[in-house]
């Protein structure tokens, strides 16, 4: 699971966190395992999310993420976004080119959004200026590239305390196609069960 016991499932924010993930995904997500100790952390968290979603592109929010999680090497926020680009954005062209290193092979726009979000997970602090240019340029206006900033500094948080705890990836990411699947394990290990 992780390197941190589970929440008491009887407490009813627990509860209610379980059994929103098993009506919608079948099973318990190891990461709201580890967030149920904090329950409200994990809605503040959904709400800040889903605020930056909002206010963004499914595809540009997906690749930001995606490219954020793997500078981080967290194969489970990797995994969970790459699966969402590939299973309800229909990308799964664009995911091989991620995996393989390919961001190039993306169209001008994506592959801007896939840089400036792995800058930030890489570093913010080194950051430059000119790191927002390439969008400008592309026509992107300020609140726009923010989108990109926040979605990638999101990240950052939720990846961090996942793999500050050792969680490991849902065993149910092993169904992924396998290309695809060791391609974005890119750092903890898909767990057995």
């Amino acid at each position: 699971m992780s390197w941190i016991r589970d929440p008491d499932p009887d407490d009813p924010a627990v509860r209610a966190l379980y059994d929103a993930d098993a009506a919608a995904a079948g099973y318990v997500h190891r990461y709201t395992r580890v967030f149920g100790h904090r329950p409200d952390v994990y809605r503040a968290w959904a709400g800040l999310n889903g605020a930056i979603k909002a206010s963004m592109a499914a595809r540009h929010y997906e690749l930001a993420t995606l490219a954020a999680a793997m500078r981080l090497r967290s194969s489970y926020c990797a995994l969970a976004h790459g699966q969402v680009l590939v299973d309800r954005l229909g990308a799964a062209d664009e995911v091989r080119a991620l995996v393989s290193g390919r961001a190039a092979a993306l169209d001008e726009t994506d592959a801007a959004v896939v840089r400036l979000a792995a800058k930030v997970a890489a570093g913010a602090a080194d950051m430059e200026p000119d790191d927002l240019t390439e969008l400008r340029e592309l026509g992107w206006a300020d609140e726009d590239i923010l989108d990109v900033l926040l979605a990638a500094a999101a990240r950052c948080f939720f990846s961090t305390v996942l793999d500050a705890v050792g969680a490991q990836p849902d065993a149910a990411y092993r169904a992924m196609d396998p290309e695809l699947r060791d391609g974005l394990t890119v750092g903890r290990p898909i767990a057995e069960e």
